[in-house]
């Protein structure tokens, strides 16, 4: 399309919203007018399913469960009064545990442990937001790789480190495992885990029932997913003891809320967005989204995106129960990092993906000219321009997000507007995004795996330093359609010396393996 002609399509679908401080530019995605007349009947479901959802209708029908993540910054719309109290109650708490906490100076560090949302979203912010002035310095536990965490603790000075547990059920594997660890490394510094820890979970949890003693205890519900949790106390908590104005980045997210409720789809941004990622996928996810902010304090915001998109979005059976497969794939760098890894292939590779440019206007830092009339921010802008176009001149399509900078307001209204895009593209493709049957699937395999190794290590003390392998053990134990998971748990066992020894045979899979 001709310079003058794009010109004047990107004034026509250009959504500027002023007082929102939000551009979406949708112009060079390669829709026609007759995309949205097509789409208009799935439009109007939408925004009714959005409507019920926000009034309390039960929108997660498979788990029988409200999803109230928009009630965070506008308690007046819950649907309960006591609702509205307890999120109202908990954000004063939040506000008192932090300012107290900063007042008496002893704790310097935070350690967060959690997983999935409940650490994803803290660090986007933690990172988005952090300044040299932050009141405390922010770690995290996010796995339960042994070996990663006894990096984080390195750093630490335990005495004036703050720990976060959170842990809706209580009960997730690699929260409970990070908490152990945390707790097994203060006492070791002849510290006491509970006079340095928060809990953050659900009443009657058997977290909850462990904190009882510890400093303070803020609640998760059932109907904030931990995907959208970031505007609950899981979020919120972390923000305020790092020093963050909390307030602004739930005013941040109430504004994009409001903006995103008004029925006219040409004037409300994530429905666009939901539209826009339909069209590039054909409404089956046939396309990658690629998400590229401009900005090293967005950095995380693609690693956010994932989990967001990901997890709500992919999903075998649809709200019918038919088998659909849906999803998007989401990956992301930063400009101009991508510029140098895969910016390549995008260009001239295969055409799968399209890509979602955010760009924030104010560059902050030191505006040094690095050549006469241009800045680094000026380069990095360049660079971005240059990008955007070089991708739409071979026939890869691209939207464009522009804040004017990065705050907790900017950051608030990103995250609602991806959290009511999500929503509204389930609608639109008829799926539930609020469960995730394929995350409990890994969890039960994993159960498995675990019961396999206690069978495993049962059935070798049984038979003291004798010798057995991989597929003698399996037989043993009634599990031979499981010898290759058994090769892995004695190798495993083997390599980390948890009392089991490896002899080698004539092949890797002739390998013996005993206890002594």
């Amino acid at each position: 399309m001709k310079p003058l002609r794009l010109w004047q399509r990107y004034q026509k679908y250009l959504y500027d919203n002023n007082a929102l401080g939000l551009r979406l530019d949708i112009s060079r995605m390669n829709f026609t007018e007759a995309f949205f007349r097509k789409m208009q009947p799935r439009i109007k479901k939408a925004f009714e399913a959005m409507d019920a959802l926000e009034a309390g209708a039960i929108a997660n029908p498979d788990e029988n469960r409200r999803v109230g993540h928009y009630w965070l910054r506008a308690p007046q719309l819950a649907p309960k009064p006591e609702m509205r109290r307890e999120i109202e109650e908990t954000l004063a708490r939040i506000k008192q545990c932090a300012a107290s906490i900063h007042a008496a100076g002893q704790f310097k560090n935070l350690l967060v442990i959690g997983i999935g949302g409940s650490a994803l979203g803290p660090q986007f912010v933690a990172n988005a937001l952090t300044t040299p002035a932050d009141k405390m310095r922010p770690f995290f536990f996010d796995n339960t790789d042994p070996d990663g965490m006894e990096r984080t603790l390195a750093q630490l000075d335990l005495a004036r480190t703050l720990a976060i547990v959170i842990s809706k059920s209580g009960g997730t594997p690699e929260t409970r495992n990070g908490m152990l660890v945390a707790a097994e490394a203060y006492k070791r510094a002849g510290l006491d885990f509970a006079k340095h820890a928060v809990a953050i979970t659900m009443t009657g949890s058997s977290l909850d029932k462990q904190s009882q003693s510890w400093l303070a205890q803020f609640p998760m519900w059932d109907w904030v997913g931990g995907r959208t949790s970031e505007t609950s106390a899981v979020g919120l908590l972390p923000a305020a003891l790092q020093g963050f104005d909390i307030d602004g980045l739930l005013n941040g997210a109430r504004l994009m809320d409001e903006a995103t409720r008004v029925k006219d789809f040409r004037k409300n941004p994530a429905m666009l967005l939901a539209l826009m990622w339909f069209w590039a996928g054909g409404g089956k996810g046939r396309k990658d989204m690629v998400i590229i902010p401009y900005k090293d304090r967005l950095d995380l915001f693609s690693r956010y995106l994932q989990q967001l998109i990901m997890e709500s979005l992919g999903k075998e059976l649809d709200l019918k129960g038919r088998k659909v497969n849906q999803g998007i794939a989401v990956y992301g760098n930063k400009g101009s990092t991508d510029q140098h890894a895969y910016i390549q292939q995008l260009r001239d590779g295969v055409n799968n993906f399209f890509v979602t440019f955010i760009e924030a206007l104010k560059d902050g830092g030191n505006p040094l000219e690095v050549e006469p009339d241009a800045t680094s921010g000026d380069y990095l802008s360049g660079f971005f321009q240059g990008t955007r176009r070089a991708l739409y001149e071979n026939g890869r399509e691209s939207i464009t997000i522009t804040i004017r900078h990065v705050c907790p307001g900017s950051v608030g209204k990103l995250i609602a507007l991806y959290e009511r895009a999500v929503g509204f593209y389930a609608a639109l493709v008829g799926i539930n995004a609020y469960h995730q049957p394929g995350v409990q699937a890994g969890k039960k395999a994993a159960d498995v795996v675990l019961g396999l190794q206690r069978q495993i290590l049962a059935h070798l003390r049984a038979h003291r330093g004798q010798l057995f392998t991989a597929a003698v053990i399996a037989k043993a134990i009634g599990q031979r359609d499981e010898v290759e998971t058994v090769f892995r748990i004695c190798e495993h066992l083997a390599v980390n010396e948890r009392g089991v020894k490896r002899q080698a045979g004539k092949t890797t899979f002739d390998a013996g393996y005993a206890t002594s």
